[in-house]
């Protein structure tokens, strides 16, 4: 049954005209209230996942469930017709689960908080924050398992519920919910962070209610919506082609030794509205790099890449929903069935932009961005301190770590930067200063962009001395299948891990590890992918190049892939960098369009001499080929 909304006032809401001042005023205003919610959650949380990185997604709603602002999209309406309760004025609902709401949160670390806003008797609006939550019980410290087969391995998963009840806040749920978790202080800071963040919006919707008047600041959030479609339209009509086009991706393993997993998506236009079909994905995996994705969540996705690629001015919201058709294969590594293990999802939610990427560019290469989205690399630390004064107290690190951004139309790929606009890293002072640990080495890795005219942006090598014996977990993807590059540019370097002993002996560990041990004084390296290159390496400038080995982006060794001799200090041998270039134009074919590097095959074969890593193996699925 779909949920019942609580009116005491029946009056509906009159559609009037909005003057362009006034809307923009409007616009702004709810702009300021999503970024005075993630302020108001930095300053109270206390998990360093959400207070210095961020992980956290605000939105306010207008009273039908539709996004105005925000960044992941709204679950709403699909809550709203699931939802088998009623809301009414002093209710808020708190949820978890990922099968309860159809994908709008994608692992049950995601705790979200919906705050339906009503004035004077009416729904006016809906005001949401979820957050990442650093640990939430299950098997493992910090509640992503790789090696968990079904979501009931990952921790505590909370149906939607009422956390206030007309006013009436539960305090038996939260104790209950609480219990579960092995950082019950994080825990409950970073849920009344994300209330506070929902209610500071709420508040906001008023002020602008009371200001402007109900009828209009109601038709505001609805030109709003028609402006994002209008825009939306136009450039669907302008970038997406009648005639099919395909691409493909892989992630490189599940943890458990199989793998590439691939990622297939097709996209066309029809009769004005986009078809986005994901038929040819594998099948969901056995362990927990599955993503249940969301169909309204992938129609965000895919208007905040337009947007960006296309317009950034435009405001995205949920406008423009009715002009894009998602088709994701049940069963699929994207639609999984329950209870399908979740918490791994990270890997191939970062790969859907890349597809998107290789997607948007076929039909305008000039617009074309390589791959580098790729991932979102985690470190997990855990175990009693044993610093002086610390006597053996519990600790335990979720941290969020950064690839290189690829090559772009417009210009480099930052290095070692986030896929999310909004995440911060943790500063290393903030580490050393709560964790034992020190932060030998935090730099670019040299020559891991990939080369091109725009270079890809460079991964990270990070060195960590642990200070206490604990255990650690990596999360990472990239190691196996580089970062593609694009338009003739060439493809990323891949991620690597290796763990020095404090006895001077090395060992090269995997991207996706769990329960790893670790004493005083070992180091882990910690080394990120680099984003594929956009362009014909050989026509960057090389003034250019021997600046970046001034700066350490670019070694003299990695300077030859541009076609550029150059010395330590990057001072360029012109004529030598005119012949090699000459060289290197004779001896190659015509520029491909997108350079995966070699092929599946062939890196398997390679893997070990070139990672040090036994190369996965193919998965399969006996049921579906019994039924071939």
């Amino acid at each position: 049954m779909p949920a019942t909304i609580v009116q005491t006032n029946p009056t509906p809401f009159n559609r009037v005209a909005i003057d362009p001042v006034t809307l923009d005023i409007i616009e702004n205003a709810l702009r300021n209230a999503r970024i005075e919610m993630d302020a108001t959650l930095v300053r109270t949380a206390m998990s360093p996942g959400i207070r210095e990185q961020g992980d956290a997604f605000p939105l306010i709603a207008d009273h039908t469930g539709k996004m105005i602002v925000g960044q992941f999209g709204s679950f709403i309406g699909g809550f709203l017709d699931n939802f088998d309760g009623t809301l009414e004025d002093g209710d808020m609902i708190f949820l978890s689960d990922p099968y309860s709401v159809g994908g709008a949160v994608s692992h049950s670390n995601d705790w979200l908080v919906l705050l339906p806003v009503f004035k004077d008797g009416r729904l006016i609006a809906y005001t949401s924050m979820f957050g990442h939550q650093s640990d939430i019980g299950g098997k493992v410290v910090g509640s992503m398992p790789i090696n968990a087969r079904s979501i009931f391995e990952e921790g505590v998963r909370i149906p939607p519920v009422k956390i206030w009840k007309k006013g009436e806040y539960n305090d038996d749920l939260m104790k209950l919910v609480m219990h579960q978790t092995r950082k019950p202080d994080w825990c409950q800071a970073d849920l009344n962070a994300l209330i506070a963040a929902c209610r500071v919006a709420s508040r906001r919707v008023i002020e602008m209610a009371e200001r402007f008047g109900d009828d209009v600041y109601v038709s505001a959030t609805q030109d709003l919506l028609a402006r994002n479609h209008r825009a939306m339209q136009a450039l669907i009509g302008m970038a997406i082609a009648e005639e099919p086009v395909s691409f493909e991706d892989y992630i490189c393993d599940d943890g458990m030794g199989y793998g590439p997993y691939k990622i297939k998506c097709t996209m066309w236009r029809e009769d004005g509205r986009v078809i986005l079909d994901f038929a040819g994905t594998d099948p969901q995996s056995h362990a927990s790099i599955n993503f249940f994705l969301n169909e309204n969540m992938f129609k965000m996705f895919f208007g905040i890449y337009m947007i960006m690629v296309f317009d950034p001015q435009i405001l995205f919201n949920d406008g423009f929903y009715d002009l894009i058709d998602v088709r994701i294969p049940e069963g699929s590594l994207l639609k999984p069935k329950f209870p399908a293990a979740l918490s791994g999802r990270t890997h191939a939610l970062g790969r859907i932009f890349d597809i998107l990427g290789g997607l948007l560019g076929q039909k305008t290469p000039e617009f074309l961005n390589a791959a580098g989205f790729s991932s979102s690399p985690h470190l997990f630390y855990s175990g009693n301190d044993a610093r002086p004064g610390k006597k053996g107290e519990w600790f335990q690190l979720f941290q969020i770590g950064f690839g290189g951004i690829p090559g772009r139309p417009m210009g480099d790929g930052p290095d070692g930067h986030s896929l999310w606009p909004g995440f911060t890293n943790v500063p290393n002072e903030f580490l050393e200063r709560y964790f034992p640990m020190r932060i030998e080495r935090y730099e670019c890795a040299a020559d891991s962009g990939g080369a091109g005219l725009h270079r890809g942006g460079n991964g990270i090598h990070m060195t960590y001395r642990f200070l206490s014996a604990g255990t650690i977990s990596i999360h990472d993807d990239r190691w196996f299948v580089p970062p593609w590059g694009v338009n003739g540019g060439e493809p990323g370097q891949r991620a690597r891990k290796v763990l020095e002993r404090a006895d001077g002996t090395s060992v090269i560990v995997g991207n996706k590890v769990e329960d790893v041990e670790v004493e005083a004084g070992d180091q882990l390296h910690f080394i990120t992918w680099g984003g594929g290159g956009w362009g014909d390496p050989l026509a960057r400038d090389p003034a250019l190049v021997g600046k970046e080995i001034l700066q350490g982006l670019v070694t003299p060794q990695g300077a030859r892939d541009y076609g550029v001799v150059a010395d330590a200090a990057g001072v360029v041998d012109l004529a030598a960098t005119e012949a090699l270039r000459t060289e290197l134009r004779a001896g190659r074919g015509e520029l491909p369009l997108f350079n995966y590097g070699p092929g599946i095959e062939a890196l398997r074969s390679a893997c070990a001499d070139e990672t040090g890593l036994p190369a996965p193996i193919q998965p399969v699925w006996p049921h579906l080929e019994a039924a071939e």
